[in-house]
């Protein structure tokens, strides 16, 4: 019979801040699952229900949680919880964001890791939810963040800089990471990197450490939903499980190629989502 490994010291906790589709592996649908894989305790605080994602799909149900976020908080405050990491991704509106900059402000502690998708466009467009007050939020948030997860349209959008389709250059991506950091966060991933048509990744910045590295795998140019937040959420497990940064983007970018992979051979609609789930046992 082989021995049990000893298990040492309290479970992570990771405040989990995602809005919640009922179908389509995005959002909370997403982190919740990879973070509990990773051993990693996910305390959620959904931000809206709907009954699938956007992508794709028409006639969905949306509810607005937005007067509940408030008590939701105190509530969490007062049973004295703490957190490893609080991690956002979808926030319904700039006033969600004004509310995030609250709950950071109360649970925030000196080993507590910020996470901040801000997950607000893509493909050089502002989502149609969203308008420059949201822009004007995010970077409200960058300020509190540790870690900020950026698409490269997020990021021009964050810098006030004209949006650039790649492929892109080392030295672009690399100022783009600097500028990053100047709204605050120490750590920076930006995701959506590519150098020509055939690899596909993330690239990282560490302030303190001024290191910079690149992780790449193979560029399936087809449009998959939900594999920003299927990355982030295995970045943010890596991290949890004190992975250093560039072997957390190294991890993430490999096992949401893998989804993607697996996506393609079953055949899975594309607006459904990659089948991240078989990707668990070997994460």
């Amino acid at each position: 019979m082989s021995q049990k490994k000893k298990i040492r010291g309290p479970l992570k906790r990771v405040a989990t801040i995602h809005d919640l589709s009922g179908f389509g592996k995005c959002s909370m649908t997403v982190a919740l699952p990879i973070l509990s894989a990773a051993g990693v305790e996910a305390c959620c605080m959904p931000t809206a229900i709907l009954s699938t994602h956007t992508g794709g799909f028409n006639h969905f149900t949306y509810h607005d949680l937005t007067g509940d976020l408030i008590p939701f908080m105190d509530h969490w405050k007062s049973l004295n919880l703490h957190f490893d990491a609080i991690y956002s991704g979808f926030l319904g509106s700039s006033k969600q964001a004004e509310m995030l900059i609250r709950f950071i402000d109360l649970f925030k502690e000196a080993q507590t890791l910020v996470c901040v998708d801000p997950a607000m466009a893509d493909d050089g467009e502002l989502y149609s939810v969203f308008d420059r007050e949201m822009v004007l939020q995010m970077k409200k948030m960058c300020s509190k963040a540790d870690l900020l997860m950026p698409n490269i349209t997020e990021a021009s959008f964050l810098l006030d800089r004209t949006y650039r389709k790649g492929p892109y250059n080392r030295q672009e991506v690399i100022q783009i990471l600097k500028d990053l950091s100047g709204l605050g966060p120490s750590q920076i991933v930006l995701t959506g990197v590519y150098f020509d048509d055939e690899r596909l990744g993330a690239a990282c910045y560490d302030k303190k450490t001024e290191q910079i590295h690149f992780a790449f795998s193979t560029y399936v140019h087809q449009q998959f939903h939900g594999t920003g937040d299927v990355f982030g959420s295995f970045l943010v497990a890596a991290m949890m499980n004190n992975f250093v940064l560039q072997d957390a983007i190294v991890f993430a970018v490999e096992l949401t190629q893998q989804a993607i992979e697996r996506t393609i051979e079953r055949q899975t609609l594309l607006k459904d989502g990659v089948d991240f789930e078989g990707v668990i046992p070997e994460m």
